[in-house]
């Protein structure tokens, strides 16, 4: 699963995974319950590639900040979200130095906490470096932008079908699969 198809909806506990696209929404699955539910269009759905901190100067990727919490604990869960909040920031501190903390709430370092938490007992922490994610999406376009041979160089890719006349003087159309007769006068103007 990618990161980008987990998503946070605000004013909802836990994360979802993106299963469908509906009608004024989407349907989305709770990792924690497994249950599956509608998010309409009025919440705010926001996916994990998307969400940020803010720093003194930019700010810092979600995936980065998860890589640093998994370095500093060596793969093992984060401390529990539910600390008080001095210890909460101090232990931020540690895995994101550089971190405003004019902006940066204890209510946001509890979320990715336990975002990191979720993502780790559903084995779902795709740390790789992002070099290495780079290179398999330079390799899948190279793939892609490849010419296929399959077929002649000089054939047209697109077939058309030809023009039949019915027995009283009309033209028939094929269109995708079934006919219509359209009213077409044969008559030279």
């Amino acid at each position: 699963m990618e990161f980008k198809d987990i998503l946070a909806i605000s004013g909802y506990p836990g994360l979802y995974r993106f299963v469908a696209q509906a009608k004024n929404g989407i349907i989305v699955e709770s990792f924690d319950t497994g249950k599956r539910m509608h998010a309409g269009a009025h919440l705010k759905v926001s996916s994990m590639d998307d969400i940020a901190v803010f720093m003194h100067e930019g700010e810092a990727r979600l995936i980065e900040i998860f890589r640093k919490i998994s370095e500093l604990e060596n793969g093992g869960e984060a401390p529990d979200p539910k600390s008080e909040k001095d210890a909460l920031f101090a232990y931020f501190e540690k895995v994101l130095p550089e971190f405003d903390r004019s902006r940066v709430y204890q209510s946001d370092i509890k979320k990715i906490l336990q975002w990191y938490n979720i993502l780790l007992k559903h084995n779902l922490l795709n740390l790789e470096e992002p070099e290495k994610e780079e290179q398999k999406k330079e390799a899948a376009e190279k793939d892609k932008a490849q010419p296929r041979t399959s077929q002649p160089a000089g054939s047209a890719a697109k077939k058309s079908t030809p023009k039949k006349t019915s027995s009283q003087g009309q033209k028939i159309a094929s269109a995708g699969g079934g006919q219509k007769r359209m009213s077409v006068s044969t008559k030279n103007k």
